[in-house]
């Protein structure tokens, strides 16, 4: 069997993303710090917003967080292991029929999003012949998960609802927490005031990546933040305050040099205008960078922007290089993606997209590097 070391399977790869734990605990930090005496959660869905839950979740244990959100039970049973004994783990999109029992087993918390969900979580803790905690949602105005008013003061009113299902949490979900002027902000708070009422003593989280940076009054309890951890903006009035979590560098693989009138990609969509040089680097849609991008995007070599010339291929992108001096770039070189000349948030937008989407869409296929100068016991040396 062919044994390779790291250097090796880096060299072979078409990318290296590198992922900053320790900008992960920085940014977990400054939310902390910021909404307290709130405390602060984490949301490690999509296997850590694509950056590895199994890495991520254990440094953010390691600064203090002790609340965790998932969107599927299949989440929780996979990061699970990977928390201290006293993390909460809480379900999202609750559980489907059936999957209450090994929700049981994970030690997981279902977010009950709906009567039946409800009804069915009450069944299984008579089933258990134990209380069974849960959190419930409302939906405050975002029309997308959660119970009415009417539904949630049903369960509230419901004595053996409350006996057999104890609410150690009551949630919401803000939409539009990243434009903070909008009035749909103050008025989802306003709805979810009028659930917390029938809930008296319940513990209150609202408030996302965008929520955390409302004022004092949208933090209550919990805030949640999930993008923002891993240096997304957490939302559109301010410059970013969140430190960059990911690099990414692809590698050139050919460098031709094209006449006038040349076309370039799939669809010829870039014809040269002059003699100019094409780079072809070794990274595509497949990877988790946008068809969009095509025409559009840009990726940098020595401070210098290269343009994307033509179509964004499955695994492959043109750079048109002629601004850079000739033999500046040789195949193996590495351009950046994602670093210092070109944001997270910038490569979304030249995508017409969000930098949730890059994030979760960035594939296995690039080398994955991890710095993180105190390494978690569960995480190991990166």
């Amino acid at each position: 069997m062919l044994a390779l070391g790291d250097g090796d399977l880096a060299a072979m790869a078409g990318g290296c993303l590198t992922i900053s734990l320790d900008a992960l605990r920085a940014n977990y930090r400054l939310i902390a710090a910021r909404v307290a005496p709130a405390r602060a959660a984490a949301v490690v869905k999509a296997d850590g917003y694509g950056l590895g839950a199994l890495r991520v979740a254990p440094a953010l244990a390691a600064e203090g967080c002790r609340a965790f959100f998932v969107a599927h039970l299949s989440e929780a049973i996979a990061v699970k292991p990977s928390l201290p004994p006293d993390a909460s783990l809480f379900v999202l999109n609750g559980l489907t029929p059936g999957s209450e029992p090994a929700c049981i087993a994970v030690g997981a918390t279902p977010v009950l999003n709906s009567y039946d969900q409800a009804l069915r979580w009450q069944q299984a803790a008579a089933a258990a012949g134990t209380p069974l905690a849960a959190v419930v949602q409302v939906d405050s105005g975002m029309s997308r998960l959660g119970m009415s008013l009417a539904e949630a003061g049903a369960l509230a009113g419901d004595a053996e609802f409350r006996a057999a299902v104890p609410v150690v949490l009551l949630m919401s979900h803000l939409a539009c927490a990243d434009t903070p002027d909008n009035p749909a902000n103050e008025a989802q708070r306003n709805r979810f005031a009028a659930a917390a009422a029938l809930f008296p003593g319940v513990p209150l989280s609202l408030a996302n990546s965008g929520g955390s940076f409302l004022p004092a009054g949208f933090h209550l309890a919990l805030v949640r933040p999930g993008v923002s951890l891993y240096g997304g903006a957490p939302n559109n009035a301010a410059p970013n305050p969140m430190r960059p979590v990911v690099a990414l560098d692809a590698r050139v693989i050919q460098i031709r040099t094209i006449p006038p009138g040349a076309g370039v990609g799939y669809g010829l969509t870039f014809t040269a205008d002059r003699e100019t040089r094409i780079a072809t680097i070794a990274a595509g849609y497949a990877d988790g960078l946008p068809r969009a991008l095509g025409n559009r995007g840009a990726a940098y070599y020595n401070g210098v922007r290269l343009p994307i010339a033509g179509r964004v291929s499955m695994d492959s992108i043109t750079l048109d290089v002629t601004a850079l001096p000739p033999d500046t770039l040789q195949p193996g070189a590495l351009v950046e993606l994602i670093g210092p000349h070109q944001s997270l948030d910038q490569l979304a937008a030249d995508a017409g997209t969000i930098s949730y989407e890059i994030l979760t869409s960035l594939g296995h296929r690039y080398h994955r590097i991890y710095r993180d100068s105190e390494p978690s016991a569960a995480s190991g040396a990166a």
